[in-house]
């Protein structure tokens, strides 16, 4: 019989734990879920980078559950260690590299973000990162600046140059044969359903789900239905 997977949670880009506060508790204890810190230690500077410490931190099969940049980072694990990865679960992200466009924004971000200037950026954020009813929500839009504004301007650099320089996953999607759950927002402006839908097309036999009243932090605006989804699937792939 082989050995249980693990269920690593992989917070996009600035976050932390606290962005599946309202998942955590609810996850199987048989799956051991744990939040990796990875793309926070100040050594890594690439997408590449963060998976590697990611295989090398966790031992054994893995069940990587990987939102926005953090779904990069599984996506790459998953090329690193195809060996190692029993299952992929791809939040509200996205396996194109980076657009010229984006790539001039994210500069622009990051010159404010060197002087210091962290709200500039991150406070007209929360319009395109919520669905527009929970814009609205002040606590949910507080717990998200808390956590991004106490990541500090050195992340928030380092992070978003990894991002620019991701490397192209749809290439190596259609050679996975673990399953595969891709999840995102109806109204995710950052990765928009699109870029979900395109991976869910690359990959053999995936499971997909768009979830409506969802932007792009659905882990933190729709956390009992992405619950829902992450357990059905585990449970489907004979996991728990």
């Amino acid at each position: 019989m082989p050995p249980q997977p693990q269920l690593l949670l992989l917070p996009g880009l600035a976050a932390d734990e606290r962005m599946w506060r309202g998942m955590l508790p609810l996850l199987p204890a048989a799956l051991r879920p744990e939040v990796t810190t990875a793309h926070q230690d100040v050594a890594l500077h690439s997408i590449e980078d963060f998976a590697a410490r990611v295989l090398a931190q966790h031992p054994g099969p893995l069940v990587l559950a990987g939102a926005s940049m953090g779904g990069m980072v599984a996506m790459e694990a998953a090329r690193q260690a195809p060996e190692r990865i029993a299952g992929l679960a791809l939040l509200g992200t996205t396996a194109r590299p980076e657009t010229p466009d984006m790539r001039a924004l994210r500069e622009a971000a990051i010159e404010l973000f060197e002087q210091g200037r962290l709200r500039e950026v991150i406070e007209p954020n929360v319009a395109l990162a919520f669905h527009p009813h929970n814009a609205a929500d002040p606590e949910l839009v507080q717990a998200y600046l808390d956590f991004v504004l106490d990541a500090g301007a050195a992340h928030l650099v380092r992070q978003n140059r990894a991002v620019i320089h991701r490397p192209d996953a749809r290439l190596q999607l259609p050679h996975l044969t673990c399953p595969v759950l891709v999840v995102c927002g109806a109204a995710d402006q950052l990765t928009p359903p699109e870029c979900s839908a395109e991976i869910a097309a690359l990959v053999p036999h995936a499971d997909h789900a768009v979830l409506a009243d969802s932007g792009h932090m659905l882990t933190m605006e729709q956390p009992d239905a992405v619950n829902h989804l992450l357990v059905q699937w585990m449970a489907l792939s004979g996991w728990i």
